[in-house]
């Protein structure tokens, strides 16, 4: 099977430590993967903001640079959402017979990573380590546009040496939701201060979800009220060992 890591820009801009993470544990678990480096934005930021033109471009991208892969997995519920989602639509609006059949042959096999790991390897004991007290988040886009479940928890509950805690009313938004947040700042630090609330109440070390977005917004509020609540991306705590503490 020939599996391309699909980074996100965001990431790739951001938080490289989550793909880097990401490869770690995929090689760990047998899988080798490549990195195109031709791949760009999915498009997500255009199509939100009602420039649905202007991602036409990057939708031709996408399906040209991963076109000759088994499997592209991403460590994002959001950027795999637009793809699965979005990108059809564009194609449409594109006029283009031929890249709207080229999307929905590539749709199927685009992963987010915990879908990855369960639905494709079979894998939810990935042999990681991480001896914290963890509460998780799942992000809007991987539990409501992907319907990813309780693939995250599965491979959470598996993790040696974690205290996982259920985080109160997890399915809430946190605010984020891309420009959502400028447009509607007040609305946004609202329903992120319902969250770090939330996340308080678990007396958790760490915050882990599958979208760094979502992370930055819930981890800026946390930093500034200094609960001393880290965040960290789902790849990170899968790709941690024993070995890495001895």
């Amino acid at each position: 099977m020939r599996v391309a890591l699909f980074a996100t820009c965001f990431n790739d801009t951001m938080w490289p430590n989550t793909p880097k993470a990401t490869v770690l544990l995929l090689e760990r678990l047998g899988v080798d993967v490549e990195f195109p480096v031709e791949q760009t934005c999915c498009g997500q930021m255009f199509t939100n903001t009602g420039y649905a033109e202007e991602a036409i471009p990057g939708v031709r991208k996408f399906v040209d640079v991963f076109a000759d892969y088994d499997a592209v997995v991403a460590p994002s519920g959001s950027c795999v959402g637009s793809v699965r989602h979005q990108h059809p639509g564009i194609a449409d609006r594109a006029g283009d017979p031929g890249l709207r059949r080229a999307v929905d042959e590539m749709t199927p096999r685009v992963y987010e990573l915990s879908e990855f790991l369960v639905d494709k390897l079979g894998v939810t004991d990935v042999g990681a380590y991480f001896p914290h007290r963890v509460t998780y988040h799942p992000t809007c886009h991987s539990l409501r546009m992907l319907r990813v479940a309780d693939k995250p928890l599965q491979l959470l509950r598996n993790v040696k040496g974690i205290d996982l805690v259920e985080l109160p009313a997890a399915d809430q938004c946190c605010g984020f939701g891309g420009t959502f947040a400028m447009k509607n700042a007040d609305v946004s630090v609202a329903m992120g201060g319902d969250k770090v609330t939330h996340v308080k109440e678990t007396k958790a070390e760490v915050l882990v979800a599958s979208d760094n977005s979502c992370l930055a917004h819930i981890g800026g509020l946390m930093s500034r009220e200094r609960s001393g609540v880290r965040t960290m991306h789902l790849a990170e705590i899968l790709a941690s060992t024993d070995k890495e503490l001895a």
